[in-house]
């Protein structure tokens, strides 16, 4: 028996579904971009990629996450 996925990578199936990306083209998208800051992310894949806030903090939150050895 399998565990389910917690976290904000429980959203990741709908992204990758809803936009047709793979999670890690967007987490390459995050860390290209000259802004670091949580929210400032968020603002920036909602304004220029048509995400909605969910997905677009899921997304934000793994890969700073991620990024931070957390």
């Amino acid at each position: 028996m399998t565990d389910a996925v917690k976290g904000p990578a429980s959203y990741f199936p709908s992204i990758e579904k809803k936009y047709g990306r793979a999670i890690s083209e967007w987490k390459t998208l995050i860390r290209s971009s000259p802004l670091t800051k949580h929210m400032e992310l968020v603002s920036w894949l909602k304004s220029e990629h048509g995400l909605g806030h969910g997905h677009a903090n899921a997304l934000v939150a793994h890969t700073l996450a991620e990024d931070s050895g957390k």
